[in-house]
């Protein structure tokens, strides 16, 4: 849950998951991108007239959503993205509200409220719609990740290393944990990414955390497994990540600097060769420890406008707090279909916007 107004601690959450379950589905879900986008005609003519880079371009994007509400509930507050097994969209609000909506129209369809064991509300960030239609949700409150029904009833709860806790109980910050959410192909992985880094590592590392599904056992089958360190640009953090079919991952990286505004950038990053840094105990970068290897694929300061208007200072004013990622299917030239959302923070200088692109890996 990001505050309402600019950061003023680097370990603050800047103001401005997930993947479609057994990724090796990806490829064949229907498109979710927006609807009744800022000015329709902002709808791409070529591959390269909404081009951010040579990787990814820009379709158009949504406001449809800012500031309204469905049955008594807030529309906003997004912080992760996931496509359901019919091909609709989940949304997760960090209010502790869960909500289904249609895949193209992007029209609130359900919501369904969330909470921890005790009835509390939780700071929900990452989302994963699992084989089963059961949502795994991570909270960076403890942190946790628990296992949803789809009418919100808690079924398990995956086991957490006790350093990745939120200090006095671990070594991480407040408002800076679990806030990215991922299953690998297969199914049978599951990863987290933490948000800032531990007290004790170089500021600029950040640790993601994988669990292995087996069968029965605790916590629904997911036991702990390997963890990976991933060094992140100077001042920004992780709020999400979205593993791609081929098992390298998405990468959004964020930060924001007050009277100028955010930055988010996209990264295509691979673990497949980076060190298990579960049994070390602080990361430096000066280590020997093989960290996630990432190439930038755009910086989103770099996108067309599209016509976007900004309610506050913004380097460009497409730009919002973007918090949730989720790929939606492929194109015809087999680019990732790849969506994204911004948290408004129920704040009436902030915007929610969906940003639909298209992404070359």
């Amino acid at each position: 849950m990001t505050p309402v107004n600019p950061v003023t601690s680097m370990r603050l959450r800047t103001v401005l998951a997930t993947a479609v379950a057994g990724l090796a589905t990806a490829t064949c879900l229907t498109a979710a991108g927006p609807a009744n986008a800022h000015a329709d005609t902002n709808a791409a003519t070529t591959p390269d007239s909404h081009a951010c880079s040579p990787s990814v371009s820009i379709d158009r994007f949504s406001d449809a959503l800012d500031k309204t509400t469905y049955d008594g509930t807030f529309v906003g507050n997004f912080s992760a993205l996931a496509v359901d097994r019919d091909g609709s969209l989940a949304a997760v609000s960090d209010r502790s509200a869960l909500f289904g909506l249609d895949g193209k129209t992007l029209a609130p369809k359900a919501v369904v409220p969330l909470a921890d064991e005790s009835g509390a509300a939780l700071d929900s960030e990452g989302l994963v719609v699992d084989r089963d239609g059961t949502r795994l949700i991570s909270s960076e409150t403890e942190p946790s990740v628990r296992r949803y029904s789809r009418d919100g009833r808690i079924l398990d709860r995956p086991p957490v290393p006790d350093a990745l806790k939120v200090a006095p109980a671990g070594r991480a910050v407040s408002n800076g944990t679990f806030e990215g959410l991922t299953l690998l192909p297969g199914g049978r992985t599951l990863l987290a990414s933490m948000e800032y880094a531990l007290s004790g590592d170089s500021t600029d590392i950040v640790r993601f955390q994988t669990w292995r599904k087996t069968k029965g056992g605790h916590g629904g089958g997911f036991q702990l497994g390997r963890q990976y360190a991933y060094r992140t640009d100077t001042g920004l953090g992780v709020p999400e990540v979205q593993a791609t079919p081929d098992g390298r991952l998405l990468v959004l990286e964020r930060g924001f600097t007050a009277g100028v505004g955010n930055t988010v950038r996209l990264y295509l990053a691979d673990p497949r060769h980076a060190t298990d840094t579960s049994g070390v105990e602080n990361l430096t970068g000066q280590d020997g420890v093989r960290l996630i290897k990432k190439t930038l694929l755009a910086d989103l300061v770099n996108c067309p406008s599209l016509g976007a208007t900004a309610k506050q200072p913004q380097p460009n004013p497409l730009l919002d707090n973007i918090e949730g990622m989720a790929i939606t299917g492929r194109t015809g030239d087999r680019r990732l279909k790849v969506l994204l959302v911004s948290d408004d923070n129920q704040n009436a200088v902030q915007t929610t916007r969906f940003y639909r692109l298209r992404v070359r890996i």
